[in-house]
C-alpha cells in the first residue's frame, strides 16, 4: 500500500508540474490561437495526472477507478473544447498573429 501511495504523490506532481508550465506558457503567449496550445496541453495531461494521483492516494480500487474514468474524460473532452474554442474563433474573424492576407487582384 506505501508503494501506491508514493505512485500517487509522483503523479500528483507530474500534473501539477504540467498545470503550472501550461499556465507560465498562457501568460508568455502572444495570442488567443498560442495560448490555446498551453490551455489544451494542460487540460489534457494536466488534470487527469492530478486526478490518476489523486486516486492512488486515496486508496480504494472504486475510487482510483472513479478518477481514471474522469480523466478519460477529461482527456477527450479538452481536445474537442480547443478544437470548438479555436474554430469559432477563426470562424468569427480572429486572425492568428503572423498570418498574411491576400491581396485581391484588380
Amino acid at each position: 500500500m506505501e508503494a501506491l501511495h508514493y505512485i500517487g504523490w509522483g503523479f500528483i506532481a507530474a500534473g501539477a508540474f504540467l498545470l503550472l508550465t501550461a499556465a507560465l506558457g498562457i501568460v508568455r503567449m502572444p495570442d488567443f490561437f498560442t495560448r490555446l496550445h498551453p490551455a489544451g496541453i494542460a487540460d489534457a495531461l494536466g488534470t487527469p495526472f492530478v486526478l490518476v494521483g489523486v486516486g492512488f492516494v486515496d486508496g480504494g480500487a472504486l475510487f482510483i477507478g472513479k478518477m481514471m474514468v474522469i480523466a478519460v474524460f477529461a482527456m477527450i473532452t479538452s481536445a474537442t473544447g480547443c478544437h470548438a474554442l479555436a474554430k469559432s474563433a477563426l470562424l468569427s474573424g480572429l486572425k492568428p498573429i503572423g498570418t498574411v492576407q491576400k491581396k485581391k487582384r484588380t
